[in-house]
Parts: C-alpha cells; structure tokens; sequence
C-alpha cells in the first residue's frame, strides 16, 4: 500500500507528460486519488476487486454527480491508464449531466452595487471578466504580455486540452480600472493579477457576503454572452470572445475572426456595465 502512495508522483508526471492534461486536472485527480488510497486503508491493490471499488463509490452515488463524475475520472486515469488494470473500471458509467437549470443574470443596478463592495484589485478583475467573457482561470492567469493595452485586446492562455482561446477585449470601463490597478500591482511577478491559489478560489466572497448579491466569476461570463446577444452581437462572434468553438459551418469557414473584425464588432456593441 505503501509503494501505491508513493506512486502518487510518478501517476502527476504519467498525467502531465502521457496524457497531456491540464495542471489543473492533474492536481484535481491527485486529491482524489489521495482520498480513495485513505480509504483503501492497508489493503493491497492486488487483492483489491470492483465491489470494492463499487462499495467506495457508492458514498458518492446520492450526493453531487459532478463530485462522483470527478472520481470516477480520476479513478479510470488511475487503473484504466497508469496501472494498466482496466477491468477495474469498465463497468462504471459517468452519471447523465442533470437537467439545465434556467439561469437569472444579474441586472446593473445589481452589478454596480456589487462593484462597490469590491477592493481595487477584485474591481479590476470584476470590470475584466463582465467586459470580456473570460474564463475564472483564463483571468487569473493573464500574463502582462497576453494583453494589448492600447488596443484593449487580450489574448489568453492556458494549458487546457478542452478550452478554446481566441481573442477577446474589454471596454474603457475596465481600462480606466486597469490603469490604476498597474499604478499598485506587486512587480515581482508578470501576472496582470498576482494572487495566492486559495485567495482565487475566494473571489468576490466578501462582496457576495456584503451585499447579499450571488455573482461569481461564471455569472459574470453569462452576464457577457447575454448582454452581447441584447445588443445585436451575432452568437458565432459572442462564442469567438468566450473561446467556443463555432458550432455552425457558417462560422467555422465563412466567418470573419481577425481581431480587426473581432475589434469593430465589440467596439460596435459598445458594451456598459455600470452606465
């Protein structure tokens, strides 16, 4: 059992370097990982069977289905992949994806009173994010050279095989935020945003707590596409600045994404979130 912990190592660099999965991803497999090996206590790996694997999962069966699909993935990266043992895990599907849940996006009345109850460095990244439609991690992770100052135009990066990065922009709202933002940023690091991890996973707590208003990164991405959409931004356009990939023949082949055209299409939105 011991020899299976200590092969916790080799199963991050066999995730990262095999299989070409996001660091993100690869930690998240590891913690779940690390929370089946403490269960599996000191039994061997070699006597270990499927009820013992369907005992385990069957914690996780009533509870949230992301949280099983989550371990049910680290689990087959785990036998199916790295040990080579796929009988293990052949007969356990993913869970179906529950029903879509009708989404409200916040008004901006309600987005101006959230802003206020922010400090200066969540206003850049609030202002950021709601003019942008970037992703949580595309945000946080933006390096000074991703972003085009003067033509207001971000290029992001990251390390994920399923995400999609094209190229978006945020509107003066943001730019003026950003300029006071740059004035007091640390510059000992090249992050727009320096932060530590658990500060990230604790975005706009405080303002949520504050003003009683629920926006998170993700409600900001909604409040995006929707607001784009109300101002007669063609959908192919609003996918290209989220970093989805164009659903229709039309836009994947016949649709203009220079940033010249993805620059006059936003400018022409003339996008406003606390006006």
């Amino acid at each position: 059992m011991a020899e299976i912990k200590n092969s916790l190592p080799k199963f991050h660099d066999f995730c990262l370097v095999d299989l070409q999965l996001s660091k993100r991803t690869v930690l998240q497999h590891k913690y779940n990982l690390r929370k089946f090996l403490n269960w599996l206590n000191n039994k061997a790996i070699e006597v270990f069977g499927i009820d013992d694997l369907r005992n385990y999962l069957m914690e996780f069966r009533n509870g949230n289905p992301y949280t099983y699909s989550n371990m049910l993935k680290a689990l087959r990266r785990f036998f199916r992949d790295f040990l080579a043992m796929p009988e293990i895990v052949r007969s356990f599907k993913l869970p179906p994806k529950p029903n879509p849940i009708i989404k409200r996006v916040p008004a901006k009345e309600e987005l101006k009173r959230f802003y206020e109850a922010l400090e200066m460095r969540e206003k850049a990244i609030f202002l950021l994010m709601a003019s942008s439609g970037l992703r949580r991690s595309e945000a946080l992770n933006l390096k000074l050279n991703d972003v085009d100052f003067e033509k207001r135009m971000i290029i992001p990066n990251h390390d994920s095989k399923t995400k999609r990065s094209y190229m978006t922009f945020y509107n003066e709202e943001a730019e003026n935020i950003l300029k006071k933002w740059l004035e007091i940023r640390p510059k000992n690091s090249d992050r727009l945003f320096p932060m530590r991890s658990t500060k990230q996973h604790r975005l706009f707590v405080e303002a949520r707590e504050k003003t009683g208003i629920q926006i998170s990164p993700q409600i900001l991405r909604e409040w995006f596409a929707c607001e784009m959409g109300r101002l007669g931004v063609p959908d192919r356009y609003v996918d290209a600045f989220c970093g989805r990939v164009p659903r229709s023949v039309l836009a994947r082949h016949y649709t203009d994404f220079s940033p010249e055209r993805l620059k006059e299409i936003y400018d022409k939105a003339n996008l406003k979130i606390l006006s």
